[in-house]
C-alpha cells in the first residue's frame, strides 16, 4: 500500500521530503507533482523502478525516459550541449519543457534511445520537485503519469492513490498541478524540432 503525503506546494515540509527521498534511495517508486502534471519517479540506477514504470504505463522500448534535474550542473553531466543549444535551453529553464539531447557516458544504456543514443532531460520549476532533487542530490528517472486507459494524465493525488495504491510506494499530494505534459523539443540534430506540444510555450523553438 502506497504512503500518502500531503505536501505544501510552495513550502514543502522537510520531513515529508526526507521520507520520500528515503523511499527513493531504498529502491522505491513515487508519484509526484511537477510544474506541468504528475509524474512517476525513481533513482537513475533503479532498474526495477524503471520496469515498474513500463508496466504501469504499458511502454515499449522506444519510450524516451526523462532525467529530471535540479539545475544545469546536474543536466550537463548527462547530455552533450554546444554553446548555441545551451543558450536556447538556458533561456527556457526552469520550466515546462523536456529536451531530447545526445547522452553522455554517464547515462545508463537502458535509459537511452537505442538508435539515437539520446535521453530526455528537464529542469522543473515546482518547489516540491526542487526540494526532492536537493535532498536526493542527483536527478530522478521520470515519466509522465499517463495511464494507457486514460486520455489525460491524472491530476488529483487522492485519485492516484486510489488507482495506483499497490503499484507505487509514495504518492505526494500538493494540490492541482495541471493536466498538460511538457512541451518536448528534440535538439539531437542541433536544430530544435518540437515532437510534442504541451504546457511550455513552443513559439521560442519554432
Amino acid at each position: 500500500m502506497a504512503r500518502y503525503y500531503d505536501v505544501h506546494p510552495v513550502n514543502p515540509q522537510p520531513r515529508r521530503i526526507a521520507q520520500t527521498v528515503a523511499t527513493l534511495r531504498d529502491g522505491g517508486l513515487i508519484a509526484y507533482p511537477t510544474d506541468s502534471c504528475y509524474a512517476l519517479g525513481c533513482t537513475i540506477g533503479n532498474r526495477k523502478g524503471m520496469e515498474r514504470i513500463k508496466d504501469i504505463r504499458k511502454l515499449d522500448h522506444r519510450h524516451h525516459y526523462t532525467l529530471v534535474c535540479r539545475d544545469f550542473a546536474q543536466l550537463g553531466q548527462f547530455v552533450v550541449l554546444d554553446n548555441r543549444v545551451f543558450r536556447a535551453i538556458k533561456a527556457a529553464t526552469p520550466g515546462q519543457y523536456t529536451f531530447i539531447l545526445p547522452a553522455t557516458r554517464d547515462v545508463p544504456r537502458q535509459l537511452m534511445n537505442a538508435k539515437k543514443r539520446t535521453v530526455g532531460v528537464r529542469i522543473p520549476e515546482h518547489p516540491v520537485v526542487q526540494s526532492l532533487l536537493a535532498e536526493l542530490g542527483e536527478p530522478m528517472l521520470s515519466s509522465t503519469l499517463l495511464l494507457p486507459d486514460t486520455p489525460e494524465p491524472l491530476t488529483q493525488g487522492w485519485e492516484i492513490k486510489e488507482r495506483l495504491d499497490h503499484l507505487v510506494d509514495v504518492v505526494i499530494d500538493s494540490g492541482e498541478c495541471g493536466t498538460e505534459p511538457t512541451t518536448v523539443v528534440d535538439f539531437s540534430s542541433g536544430e530544435p524540432e518540437i515532437v510534442r506540444y504541451g504546457a511550455g510555450d513552443p513559439s521560442r523553438f519554432e
